[in-house]
């Protein structure tokens, strides 16, 4: 089927209920009215509100319901609507659902999936568009994951749903309804740990994720060059082994991502390759990213988030060096 990321993602919801009777999905508007995004559209009609279930406005309490269910043998989905009221639950999150396994011996894991729309760009306010991957990557316990596409989307979030530890499952609103691709109707997983090698490329690595990837897809194939484009899909754990095997060929690398620069991804994946692979590189690394500032009001957001002018521009640099 040719789908959007909304469609894919609510396609994996309905394949996750139909596999499993343990499933729960939660959150605010997510029955009746099928999701501010729509993603859950359909599904209480199909699986009924004991399964599909709206709750009340509040992230702490749909976080913390969503851990007891995983102790108590549930599989649930909560959903947050938007990464920013997230922070409400990160107590719930850090304290205890990351905790659990490690905390019992492995004895009571927590196998829940958070998901929550994420990034800019589609002029929302500040509270709706943050990047927050670099908070619950630091925390051991929690999966991070990021798709780019309709088919990561829906393959991913089918795996994340199989595992037995807390996925925090992040979903990019520019991306919901870009453009669509062909998913499989049925049911598929895609690798979690394991970052897509878009294009193979011999003069520079460029790794990214989210919103970024079609962004930096658009420069490259502009400017013509031969870039190896890493899509991370999972941010933590991180593919290290894929980076570091692609700077070692090209020696040169540029980090692209929309959260703000300072203590973020980029800086974890430079160090990174500072460790392993500083004697292959041609350049110093390059980040793109946006400043360390709080997210703008909507009419300053083409200013904030990277644009291809600035990323063509960084790239520019890195060639040259």
């Amino acid at each position: 089927m040719m789908a959007n990321m909304v469609s894919a993602l609510n396609s994996a919801l309905e394949s996750i209920l139909k596999e499993n009777d343990n499933a729960v999905l939660l959150g605010e508007d997510i029955g009746v009215d099928g999701g501010v995004f729509r993603v859950t559209e359909g599904l209480i009609e199909k699986f009924g509100e004991r399964r599909v279930v709206d709750t009340p406005l509040a992230e702490s309490g749909i976080i913390g319901t969503a851990i007891g269910m995983s102790l108590s043998g549930l599989r649930p989905i909560p959903e947050i609507q938007f990464a920013g009221f997230m922070l409400l639950s990160f107590s719930q999150l850090v304290n205890h659902a990351a905790r659990y396994r490690t905390r019992t011996r492995s004895m009571m894991p927590v196998p829940m999936v958070v998901r929550t729309p994420v990034s800019g760009g589609v002029k929302t306010l500040e509270h709706h568009s943050d990047s927050p991957e670099a908070y619950y990557s630091h925390i051991g316990g929690l999966v991070v994951v990021e798709p780019s596409n309709p088919y990561d989307a829906k393959g991913l979030l089918i795996k994340a749903s199989r595992m037995d530890d807390p996925v925090i499952f992040l979903e990019p609103t520019k991306l919901y309804r870009l453009f669509r691709q062909e998913v499989p109707e049925e049911p598929y997983e895609v690798e979690i740990g394991k970052a897509n090698v878009v294009s193979q490329g011999e003069d520079l690595t460029i790794v990214t994720y989210g919103t970024m990837v079609p962004v930096v897809k658009e420069v490259v194939r502009k400017k013509a060059m031969n870039a190896e484009i890493i899509d991370l899909r999972t941010i933590n754990p991180l593919d290290e082994d894929t980076i570091i095997a692609s700077v070692k060929k090209t020696g040169r690398v540029a980090i692209i991502h929309e959260a703000s620069m300072s203590f973020g991804v980029g800086a974890e994946i430079a160090a990174r390759i500072a460790d392993k692979a500083i004697f292959e590189l041609k350049a110093p690394v390059v980040r793109v990213a946006a400043p360390s500032l709080p997210y703008p009001f909507p009419g300053y957001e083409n200013y904030y988030v990277p644009n291809e002018i600035k990323i063509s521009i960084a790239l520019d640099r890195l060639m040259s060096s």
